[in-house]
């Protein structure tokens, strides 16, 4: 019988961690370096995580690459998987799909390029990276561990956003709600292939910067939360280092809400 510090070991892994150096995709990316996991980090700033990645190595004492990806580019995601097999790299036995990029927008002030760019990076950039990946998961019987949003499952509340330049725009949340049925529909129709995939929904982890500039923002998002406060990124490693491993061997389909309460009330 497999020792809990068995079960979550990935000392035998490689993970690709799209938007793996920034300020969610780094922890996590951090939390299965440490667990053992090689890491290939790939974002459209390749030299950040080229940096990331390094500091990781560094840290944990793991093999790290850094890939260049642009998920909204068909190209530049085929070329991302390709390359993961290529010049030494081992390929990937966990796919984490935590890139993102938006606007700040309103109702009223979201046009239709706005809208078109979150429903492509953050859904359809999501699809097309697994469907590329598919194959090489296939092979492995791998792992993908999607990040959804508080936002994918609940409305945000206007009266957070008032007077602040921080709007949640109404196709974010579309896209990430979209991302939630995915991971639903992947569990099921790669179960076959003995591929596991879930989700992780986490909710006001604002940046530093956003916090340090509109104090009156973070004070609004600690009332509203059940904790009390806003959440700090490395809170999501242990839901990251869970579902990437076999501790969560007979858990697909699963939205783990990372949220401080947010959504339970």
């Amino acid at each position: 019988m497999p020792t809990l510090h068995d079960l979550m070991s990935l000392k035998r892994k490689t993970a690709l961690v799209t938007g793996g150096a920034g300020l969610l995709g780094s922890e996590i990316s951090d939390a299965l370096a440490e667990l053992g996991a090689k890491l290939i980090i790939a974002s459209r700033d390749v030299e950040k995580c080229r940096q990331t990645a390094q500091q990781i190595s560094d840290r944990h004492g793991v093999e790290t690459w850094a890939l260049p990806l642009d998920i909204t580019n068909r190209r530049s995601i085929r070329d991302c998987i390709a390359g993961c097999s290529e010049n030494g790299l081992p390929g990937f036995d966990i796919l984490v799909m935590c890139a993102w990029t938006g606007q700040k927008n309103t109702w009223d002030s979201i046009n239709d390029d706005d809208w078109d760019l979150d429903i492509e990076v953050c859904l359809n950039g999501v699809y097309r990276t697994i469907k590329a990946a598919t194959e090489m998961l296939r092979e492995r019987r791998g792992v993908v561990l999607n990040i959804g949003s508080m936002y994918g499952h609940v409305a945000p509340d206007w009266k957070l956003y008032d007077g602040v330049p921080q709007a949640n725009p109404p196709s974010y949340g579309a896209a990430k709600a979209g991302v939630i049925q995915l991971t639903r529909y992947l569990a099921s129709f790669l179960a076959p292939d003995g591929i596991r995939v879930n989700c992780i929904s986490p909710g006001p982890f604002p940046f530093e910067s956003v916090a340090s500039e509109f104090p009156e923002f973070v004070e609004r998002l600690n009332a509203k939360n059940p904790l009390g406060r806003i959440g700090k990124p490395y809170e999501l490693k242990g839901a990251a280092a869970l579902l990437c491993s076999d501790a969560s061997s007979y858990m697909t389909g699963q939205n783990i809400c990372v949220d401080g309460g947010w959504a339970s009330w």
